[in-house]
């Protein structure tokens, strides 16, 4: 009991010595998430007040946004003319009885605010309300997306400063820059709705699984047990992001029926094996060649079979436009959940190999990302890598100094 109140102290002390600029920049990331968030609901709960009637207006079809087939509930079909638009949505029989590509949309001009289409004449006062508000809150996607991101960066600062003596000068420098990137492109490339999601809530989860993600990550790297418990919260924010997505179901099965069980028994075999001198740290081991040469043809044969599995199934998303394009990320996924499961054993047996399985992951899931256009969560790959070397580096170390102490695997 006495060992666990002398950590809490150490946890809590650097709390009593934060300086002066340090406080001033949780205030002021503070700031922002208030003004953020003030001006988003303000704009969004603001009445469009009477509207001044433009006239006709003729708008053409934006078949690109478009791949729906019979299993589609609803179909939203976008018509353009310029900056102005329109969307209109069907039942997946209405959609396919669509004959042409024009429709007449009827403007109307709020006292202040954007132009708002409609397909027919006298909106309600629903319909005007429902429009207002989709409208201004495409508009105003930034300014969430900062508030958001400002959010997790505040979250971020303080647990390096509550924490500080548990991080080195790099750790923290590392830890807080990537989140200041994901902040920045969180605001530059916002995140278009899919499947019926908000883009704005989509961006949430990029930012929260980039937040967990690297925490989880340095942690690793410190031979830290703790880390198995961020895991678990990100293997839930993974799953909502595939539910929302209706994508990478292969990456979803693995992490709902391997990564989650394997992160609970990886916390108690790591506990088993301590370091004698640093209680805080985790014994840690290499693999010899004959072993990783089986573990290339598992993953060789894992990819080939639950890609084509997966890419047989019907399953419809608005995530992708292109037949092709989702057939490859389907075979990359398998080939990253292959890698996923060796990384998840290598963790489980405390291996130095799964530094080289989070390489081949993380570009991976790169090219998933920039085929996807989720701009946001290149930063996280970002992070993966620098992490990674620094990881092997570290654990390299470790094994080198205790070279006469081989630990078992369990």
């Amino acid at each position: 009991m006495k060992k666990w109140i002398e950590k809490i102290k150490t946890f809590t002390e650097p709390n009593k010595k934060i300086r002066t600029a340090e406080t001033a920049v949780l205030i002021l990331l503070r700031l922002g998430i208030i003004i953020s968030f003030d001006i988003g609901l303000t704009g969004i709960n603001r009445e469009p007040g009477e509207l001044k009637y433009l006239g006709q207006v003729e708008m053409v079809r934006d078949r690109e946004l478009e791949d729906y087939d019979e299993d589609s509930t609803v179909c939203d079909v976008v018509y353009v003319n310029g900056e102005d638009s329109i969307t209109i949505t069907y039942t997946y029989e209405k959609y396919e009885e669509l004959e042409t590509d024009k429709i007449t949309a009827y403007g109307y001009q709020p006292a202040d605010g954007p132009r708002l289409f409609f397909n027919h004449e006298n909106p309600t006062e629903k319909e005007i309300s429902d429009t207002y508000k989709r409208v201004i809150s495409n508009r105003l996607m930034p300014v969430f997306n900062l508030g958001n991101a400002l959010l997790i960066l505040s979250l971020s600062v303080m647990i390096v400063l509550f924490f500080s003596t548990c991080f080195t000068a790099y750790e923290k420098i590392w830890f807080v820059s990537i989140m200041v990137l994901a902040t920045i492109f969180a605001v530059l490339f916002p995140e278009e709705s899919a499947n019926g999601v908000n883009g704005i809530i989509i961006m949430w989860l990029y930012l929260l699984d980039t937040f967990l993600n690297i925490l989880c990550e340095l942690l690793i790297s410190k031979q830290s047990r703790y880390n198995f418990l961020v895991s678990v919260l990100v293997e839930i924010t993974e799953i909502v992001i595939c539910i929302v997505l209706m994508y990478r179901f292969a990456t979803m099965v693995t992490t709902l029926f391997f990564w989650l069980p394997i992160d609970i028994l990886s916390y108690i075999n790591w506990t088993k094996h301590l370091d004698d001198n640093q209680d805080e740290l985790t014994m840690v081991r290499r693999l010899k060649g004959w072993q990783e040469l089986l573990i290339l043809v598992g993953i060789g044969v894992w990819t080939v079979v639950v890609g084509y599995f997966i890419s047989g199934l019907d399953i419809t998303t608005d995530f992708f436009n292109d037949k092709s394009l989702e057939t490859a990320v389907i075979y990359i996924d398998a080939c990253a959940s292959a890698v996923g499961v060796a990384n998840g054993l290598f963790i489980f047996f405390r291996l130095r190999e799964q530094w080289i399985a989070w390489y081949i992951c993380a570009l991976l899931e790169a090219i998933i990302n920039i085929m996807s256009g989720q701009y946001v969560l290149l930063i996280l790959k970002l992070g993966y890598f620098t992490n990674t070397t620094y990881g092997y580096i570290k654990w390299s170390q470790y094994i080198k100094s205790h070279r006469e102490e081989q630990p078992s695997l369990f």
